[in-house]
């Protein structure tokens, strides 16, 4: 009877990545960072430990943290029960030889509605506070402090590096 080696499976990626070469920290930071402000949507995972709920969800890079507005929804049952988050920002599939994406593990935080750092993120948005209070419940503001990427760009083989680049933040 076959039995599907889960270890071996959830290894794959960190046995390849000792093999693979590795873009200097600085360069790959300033690459994932032109990726996050290239795009302005993604699909934000959040667990209870019987619920997964993904999201698709525009987000805000602010200061290196990942912002979310909204209204509400099933994601907040997760982010209750389980800080920890995944995003992924990716362009549409064009084959193996054109690869783009972003996943981001991170963990969530609800930001104080009429905060300094909530108006901040609003004026990010060029959304006025005024607009905001006129709603009958404001919005919820989620933050994502981001501990670390995997980064998929088949354009790095071309420069001779791994197309698969990880980076630690905390």
């Amino acid at each position: 009877m076959w039995e599907m080696d889960y270890d071996s499976a959830a290894e794959y990626w960190t046995k390849k990545d000792k093999e693979s070469a590795r873009m200097e920290e600085g360069a790959l930071k300033q690459r994932i960072e032109e990726f996050i402000t290239g795009h302005n949507t993604c699909a934000l995972a959040t667990a209870t430990a019987d619920m997964v709920r993904n999201t698709p969800i525009e987000y805000n890079y602010v200061d290196g943290h990942f912002y979310f507005f909204s209204e509400g929804g099933l994601k907040f049952m997760g982010l209750k029960k389980n800080k920890n988050v995944g995003l992924a920002i990716f362009e549409p599939f064009g084959g193996f030889s054109n690869i783009k994406g972003l996943q981001v593990q991170g963990v969530a935080e609800i930001i104080e509605p009429f905060s300094d750092e909530y108006l901040k993120v609003l004026e990010h948005k060029k959304i006025s506070k005024e607009a905001i209070k006129r709603i009958p419940h404001p919005m919820s503001l989620i933050r994502v402090v981001v501990k670390s990427y995997d980064f998929l760009d088949s354009d790095l083989k071309k420069e001779g590096f791994g197309y698969r680049q990880h980076l630690c933040v905390s």
